[in-house]
């Protein structure tokens, strides 16, 4: 194989692969959905198409099948890289596309109810639970790179995409609940998602860290057997941790300040719905059958008169 290089995401990339045509039919269901609504006259934002098609879908597509797929099992530090953005950017711009909402919105009633069982299944509320999400998106990095594991998933090629949609599907079963636009059961409270986004930055922290440190060669056997003349195993290991530490972090705090951004218009909405209904109950209150209304609401509200004498006999 040649030496790396920006021009190689080009030269190497392959659309030769079960992959792309996954790819092609969700894209394919996400916009003829979105026609179905247009030809009945009903919205739907052109950010959220935006965000799936082009987000969510492109990055998984440059992820895997681009020159970066080509080296994710030849260069650690490629792998990595392909590990941040099918964990946490893909995963942030498919929840944005909110997709399960447009699919309540399209499918026939039949479906519907299916995906309305699903939502409503015990176990996606297990999956969605914050703990379970978080537990999940936090660990299994650790459990990869320090077993044998990782190892495997070079040297076998199903387990290698099987990695690759548990990077993809732990990013969506954190990042959903949390910034997501469709209905999910038990969706936490803002302070907790809030929380939850703060909890995970260190966690990357001390694992970029600690690989970038580590004296040891993860899966060392396959990295020493392919004896490439253009690059040092150990540095490239380096870097990998280097930027998994480094735009560990920064992807954190920009999805933290987004979800601050959600927290606070939720706020404003749901201050502007109080302040309308403050408005109907002054309006209903300056009304003559308002006032009745008012006056028989205080009279079956006040307490029950007590007798003299009846207080002390108590």
């Amino acid at each position: 194989m040649p030496p790396f290089s920006p021009a190689a995401l080009v030269t190497e990339a392959s659309v030769d692969s079960w992959l792309t045509v996954m790819l092609l039919v969700v894209g394919g269901l996400y916009l003829y959905g979105v026609r179905r609504l247009m030809l009945r006259g009903d919205h739907w934002p052109v950010l959220r198409t935006a965000f799936f098609v082009v987000g969510g879908l492109g990055i998984v597509a440059f992820a895997t099948l681009s020159g970066l797929g080509a080296y994710d099992d030849t260069l650690f530090s490629a792998h990595m890289v392909q590990h941040m953005l099918l964990t946490m950017i893909a995963p942030i711009f498919l929840a944005l596309g909110a997709p399960v909402t447009l699919a309540l919105r399209t499918l026939p009633l039949r479906y519907r109810r299916w995906v309305l069982a699903l939502l409503h299944s015990r176990f996606a509320r297990v999956m969605t639970f914050p703990i379970v999400s978080f537990a999940l998106f936090i660990a299994s990095p650790y459990a990869l790179y320090f077993s044998g594991w990782y190892e495997a998933t070079l040297d076998n090629r199903f387990l290698h995409e099987m990695l690759h949609g548990h990077f993809l599907l732990v990013g969506c079963l954190f990042f959903w609940p949390l910034i997501g636009l469709d209905p999910l059961p038990g969706r936490a409270p803002y302070p907790l998602r809030a929380l939850m986004m703060f909890l995970s930055m260190p966690f990357h922290a001390v694992l970029g860290l600690t690989v970038m440190q580590s004296t040891t060669l993860l899966a060392s056997d396959h990295y020493r057997s392919l004896h490439l003349p253009w690059v040092d195993p150990m540095v490239d290991q380096q870097i990998g941790g280097g930027l998994l530490w480094g735009s560990g972090d920064l992807v954190s705090l920009l999805m933290l300040g987004a979800l601050i951004a959600q927290w606070m218009r939720a706020s404003e909405r749901e201050a502007a719905r109080e302040d309308r209904r403050l408005d109907r109950l002054e309006a209903a209150s300056g009304d003559p059958a308002g006032d009745a209304i008012a006056g028989e609401a205080a009279a079956v509200d006040a307490p029950e008169p007590v007798e003299p004498g009846r207080g002390a006999a108590r």
